[in-house]
């Protein structure tokens, strides 16, 4: 983890840049948020026994091929402690998980073949509703519980689309969520339906911010 800002007070949030020894606080943060959400709940049945391994391995392989493909990691830290994390693809990558094949081998090692094949499945849903051109995508975002609702959300965002900015070969940002009390927050930001994805009794929502190129550059505001 690498952070060149100076704040010796260290009380306000600070974006970071993530690296390999900022992992294991990344997966904590990661599973807190996504063990309860009714997109992962299905993906990976949480009626049945081991969900939340299933949950900790999905996520640990996702950390793992992010960064083995060298997409951009940041989180806030705030009080020397971060607390919230997200991961953007980039724009070309445009990334089929069927074609990564260690991963996929990985992951039904890990979290088996039935969550394995329904993870493609809905991952192949979201690819086809993406713009042309070609958007980032932000498929894993997180705060951690202990800084929730104290805009730690927003200001991680808001890196996120600094961050997105400076690639103007990208056309916006892609998000989606199975919470529909998000909605008003991602409204409020910007985005817009692209679509919806029927799982079970409820639908996951594709959303979409177009993102600009600014000019400057992400180094101003990661030091």
């Amino acid at each position: 983890m690498s952070n060149n800002n100076e704040n010796k007070n260290n009380v306000e949030p600070v974006i970071v840049r993530l690296d390999e020894e900022a992992t294991n606080e990344a997966r904590s943060i990661l599973f807190s948020a996504y063990r309860d959400e009714p997109t992962f709940q299905y993906l990976f049945d949480h009626r049945r026994p081991g969900y939340e391994t299933r949950v900790r391995a999905t996520i640990r392989e996702l950390i793992d091929l992010y960064l083995e493909l060298d997409q951009e990691a940041i989180g806030v830290m705030v009080d020397d402690t971060l607390v919230a994390v997200a991961f953007i693809g980039d724009p070309e990558l445009r990334m089929n998980l069927t074609e990564q094949f260690g991963w996929r081998i990985r992951m039904v090692l890990t979290a088996g073949f039935a969550s394995t094949r329904r993870y493609l499945d809905y991952h192949h849903k979201i690819r086809e509703l993406l713009p042309q051109p070609l958007a980032h995508q932000l498929p894993l975002m997180g705060v951690n519980p202990k800084y929730q609702n104290r805009g730690y959300g927003r200001v991680l965002l808001k890196a996120v689309e600094k961050l997105c900015s400076e690639n103007p070969r990208g056309s916006g940002l892609v998000l989606d969520t199975g919470n529909s009390r998000y909605l008003p927050f991602y409204e409020s930001e910007g985005f817009r339906s692209l679509g919806k994805i029927r799982l079970g009794d409820f639908e996951d929502h594709v959303l979409f911010r177009e993102v600009h190129a600014d000019g400057k550059a992400m180094g101003e505001s990661l030091g």
